[in-house]
């Protein structure tokens, strides 16, 4: 977590995608969805790649199958929650099988 000033931070967290159809339209969706319930900019980084989180082309571009490790950053004031929030759902693996 780094904090820049106060009230402002950018938190990150790595998470491996452990569905087996790794990151298709339903999961991005849910993703995305999530996303946009915070007022921070979330992101998605997959080999360097950097992706809106809350932009639905741009995380089904990202192309992650299963295994990927996915860097997932938030920057604003609820960045925190963000991260935990969208990290969890991955690390869930979107609730499938």
């Amino acid at each position: 977590m780094l904090h820049l000033q106060p009230g402002h931070m950018i938190v990150q967290r790595r998470v491996s995608l452990p569905n087996k159809l790794g990151l298709h339209a339903r999961p991005a969706m849910q993703m995305v969805e999530l996303a946009n319930k915070f007022s921070s900019q979330v992101t998605i980084t997959k080999n360097g790649r950097k992706v809106d989180c809350k932009n639905m082309i741009a995380v089904l571009t990202l192309g992650a199958p299963q295994g990927s490790e996915l860097l997932v950053t938030a920057d604003g004031d609820d960045a925190e929650d963000a991260v935990a929030a969208v990290g969890d759902l991955i690390a869930a693996g979107f609730g499938e099988d």
